[in-house]
This record gives structure tokens, sequence and C-alpha cells, in this order.
């Protein structure tokens, strides 16, 4: 199956953001001329989301094939495995926006959920008792669409420009909730890139395609045993 028919997006303009301008991170969407094999698709394949922001969108990148959403339906491709992947990543997402949004997402079926928000919360210095509550009420919602919906959180850290204590306890957030719901745990997405200036854009935040081949790897460390 040829991974552009397998492929689907759902990427929506966002006028204000933190981490990145929605006018260079939004792609088209990617049309199947094919309806009859796309709907055998949707039939028989198990769905990834990838639920996120900019990091998911693939923020400032020719092409969002080079996105480690893409990446991942490639190795899974080439593994033979049958899921599709979905990129619900919006550029400049919070976890405010993200809860609000996600209801309208899961009209779809949803076999395995990967939520990637956060970041933008910790840039904006939101409370993080309310990043902690979007992010529980999120997964909250998947449970309750669908049980049986496996949960992977992407863990995500900031700079200490918020201060130490901020910036531990935002940390702190995705370990103790993937804990407390079962879920699986990217301990940080951005592990071995984030930092590192030849593998991130000129805004020292959004990886180049080499960073996101290292964040896919990341992504495909937890991913490998959930479907295999």
């Amino acid at each position: 199956m040829d991974c552009n028919l397998k492929f689907r997006y759902f990427l929506i303009f966002i006028l204000f953001m933190a981490c990145g301008d929605s006018s260079n991170g939004v792609k088209k969407n990617k049309v199947s001329d094919n309806s009859e094999t796309e709907n055998e698709t949707k039939t028989t394949n198990k769905t990834i989301l990838f639920y996120g922001d900019s990091l998911t969108a693939g923020f400032g990148l020719d092409d969002i094939d080079d996105a480690f959403p893409a990446l991942i339906q490639t190795t899974i491709d080439s593994l033979q495995l049958n899921y599709t992947v979905i990129n619900s990543g919006v550029s400049g997402e919070t976890t405010s926006g993200g809860r609000n949004r996600l209801n309208w997402v899961l009209n779809q079926t949803v076999d395995i959920f990967v939520l990637e928000l956060g970041a933008n919360d910790g840039l904006r210095g939101i409370p993080l008792n309310e990043t902690r509550e979007n992010l529980q009420a999120m997964i909250n919602m998947v449970k309750e669409k669908n049980p049986e919906t496996k949960i992977v959180l992407a863990g995500m850290q900031i700079p200490p420009n918020m201060g130490q204590d901020y910036t531990t306890e935002f940390r702190n957030i995705f370990p103790e909730l993937a804990q407390k719901n079962e879920a699986h745990l990217i301990p940080f997405l951005l592990k071995d890139v984030g930092g590192i200036p030849e593998l991130n854009q000129g805004d020292g935040i959004h990886p180049t395609i080499e960073g996101q081949k290292i964040v896919a790897n990341n992504v495909w460390d937890v991913l490998r045993d959930i479907v295999q």
C-alpha cells in the first residue's frame, strides 16, 4: 500500500501561537485519486492518531512527509503492519485548544492515540495546574470514547526561563500522568534534538529534517512494542 494513500492529515490554521507561525507550518491535505482503495484501507487498517502542536504538524518543513508522523508511517509500511497514521498537529496549539477540538477529532476510530501537547503552555507560562487538568481531560475523553484505545503521552521539557520550580514541575507532569492513567510514555520527545543547533531550524525550537528523524526514532522506541 502506497504510504501516500494511507497517510492523512488534519491541519488547521491557527493565527496566534507561541511555537511557530501557522502560515508556514500548515500543509495541504493529500487527496487520494482512488476512493475505493482508500475506503478499503479505512476498513481494514488500525489507526494511529498523532494529536499535537507544531512539532507534530512539521512546522517549517518544505514537505510534511519529513515530519516524524510520516516517518513513522514509512517504518510501519516497511514492516507491512496494518496501521494508518493520521497527523492531527496544529501549530501553536495549547492544551486548552487541544481539549476544545478533541471531540471532533474523536469522531473517527482511533486505536493508538499519541498525545503531544503542553510545550506551548510552558513557553507561555500557563499555570501548571491548568496544563495538567487539560491533559487529564483529554485522556479521559479518549478513554470514554473507546476504552480499548492505547494512549501514548509524549514527555516535554522547556528551557529554565520560567524558573527552576516551574521547569521541574512541568517536566514531571508527563510521567506522573502516564503512571496515573497506565499510559505509555515517551520520556522526552526531543531527546538528542532539543538544544542542538544543527538539528533545529533557525528558531531553535523546531527540528530540521535530520532532527525529525531522531524524533521519529524516539517515538518508535515506544510504539514498536504497541503495534507489534
